[in-house]
C-alpha cells in the first residue's frame, strides 16, 4: 500500500505545479480578472486624451508628433499621446510619449528592445532613478542612453495605474492587479549636451509633469468612479428606471 501511495506523489506534485503555473498565467493575461478590462482601458484612454496637459511649469507643447503604428501595436496601446514640449526658460525640447495599455502589453515593449531595432545601440544600460516631488512623495523612473552616428538619446520611462509612478523590476507582475496602466516616456536628444545634462533635464521634466498629470487624469478618474458608485447606490432594485 505504501509503495502504491508513493507512486502517486510525483503525479500529485506535477498536477499542483501545472495548476500554479496556470493561475499565474491567468493573472498575467487578465483571464481571471473580474473587472471589465475593455471598459477600463477605453475610459482611461479617453481621460488621457482629454486631460494630458499642454502646459505645465515652464513647459509648453510645440507639436503633436506622429507615432509609429508598429510601435503602438507592439505596445498594445489602446490610447496614446505623442508630443514635443519646449522649456520657455531654457529653450530645451523634450519628446513625450504615453500609452494606455494592459500591464502585460505595456511591460513587454521597453526601449532596450525597440531602439536597437531602429539602429541605435545601448550606450548605457537602464537603471532606476528616484525623483523627489513637491508634495513630499517620490516617483521612480528607468533611465537609459541610446546612440547611433550623430544622435544620442536619453530615455526615461515610468508606469502608473494610480497616482504612484513606479519603475518595477517585473512590471507585468507588480501591476497585474490593474486592468489598465499608463506608461510614460520622456525622450531627450542629448546630442551635444554636457555629460549628465540629459538626465537632469529629463528628471526635471517628469517632476514638473507628474503633479499636473495626476490632477488632470487620476483625480478625474477618481471623480468618475465616485459618480458611478453614487449612481449604482441610488439605482432602484432590479435596475428599473
Amino acid at each position: 500500500m505504501k509503495k502504491s501511495l508513493a507512486g502517486w506523489v510525483p503525479i500529485v506534485l506535477a498536477t499542483l505545479a501545472v495548476m500554479a503555473v496556470t493561475a499565474v498565467q491567468g493573472v498575467w493575461t487578465e483571464r481571471w480578472g473580474t473587472k471589465d478590462v475593455v471598459a477600463e482601458l477605453k475610459r482611461d484612454s479617453e481621460l488621457l486624451a482629454a486631460g494630458f496637459p499642454r502646459e505645465f511649469g515652464p513647459w509648453r507643447m510645440v507639436a503633436e508628433t506622429a507615432a509609429d503604428p508598429e510601435q503602438l501595436k507592439a505596445a498594445g496601446a489602446v490610447g496614446h499621446i505623442s508630443r514635443e514640449y519646449e522649456n520657455v526658460d531654457t529653450g530645451v525640447h523634450i519628446g513625450v510619449f504615453v500609452v494606455c495599455a494592459t500591464p502585460r502589453d505595456a511591460s513587454g515593449h521597453t526601449p532596450d528592445r525597440c531602439y536597437p531595432s531602429a539602429g541605435f545601440e545601448i550606450a548605457e544600460q537602464e537603471h532606476r532613478e528616484v525623483i523627489p516631488l513637491d508634495d513630499g512623495t517620490k516617483a521612480e523612473v528607468f533611465a537609459g542612453c541610446f546612440k547611433k552616428p550623430g544622435e544620442t538619446l536619453r530615455i526615461l520611462w515610468t508606469y502608473a495605474a494610480t497616482g504612484k509612478w513606479m519603475a518595477p523590476q517585473i512590471a507585468r507582475i507588480e501591476l497585474a492587479n490593474f486592468p489598465a496602466v499608463y506608461k510614460l516616456y520622456a525622450i531627450v536628444n542629448e546630442t551635444g549636451m554636457q555629460r549628465g545634462d540629459g538626465t537632469r533635464v529629463g528628471l526635471q521634466f517628469i517632476a514638473d509633469l507628474i503633479p499636473e498629470f495626476d490632477r488632470r487624469v487620476f483625480q478625474a478618474a477618481g471623480r468618475e468612479r465616485e459618480g458611478e458608485s453614487s449612481a449604482d447606490r441610488s439605482a432602484p432594485p432590479g435596475g428599473d428606471a
